[in-house]
């Protein structure tokens, strides 16, 4: 099942579709991920936002558009690590992903190393802006 845009509006873009398995390099490195095959038109790259899945509504969420080229993958999607949630199979449930800021763009890594250490900077700062833009 493919990603369905749903709605934009102002800097908010929400995107919702099943959860889909790919490879679990994620979850390899210490970073599980929800997945959408993806159809959105958001640049490549990561993003702070929001998304429910299964009993986690409103869940902090490190959201990656795009390519992993660096651990070899070959097809475009959209992968949602929530924070701090229980690391499960969530395969065939529902996603809801709101997409609420633009961190960086999609690079491909010299090695699984970098990647992991570029990951962790990344939950640094999506943590700080967390924070700072609680949900009302």
């Amino acid at each position: 099942m493919y990603t369905k845009f749903v709605n934009k509006q102002s800097d908010v873009t929400q995107l919702e579709g099943t959860v889909t398995a790919f490879s679990g390099n994620g979850r390899s490195l210490g970073y599980p991920t929800a997945n959408l095959t993806s159809i959105t038109t958001l640049k490549d790259g990561v993003y702070f936002g929001y998304a429910d899945l299964d009993k986690y509504q409103n869940n902090p969420a490190l959201i990656f558009v795009g390519v992993p080229t660096t651990v070899g993958d070959t097809k475009r999607r959209v992968e949602a690590h929530l924070l701090d949630i229980i690391d499960k199979d969530y395969y065939g449930q529902h996603l809801n992903i709101r997409v609420h800021r633009f961190f960086r763009p999609n690079k491909k890594f010299a090695s699984l190393d970098e990647l992991l250490i570029a990951i962790r900077a990344d939950e640094v700062a999506g943590r700080e802006w967390f924070n700072r833009h609680k949900l009302a």
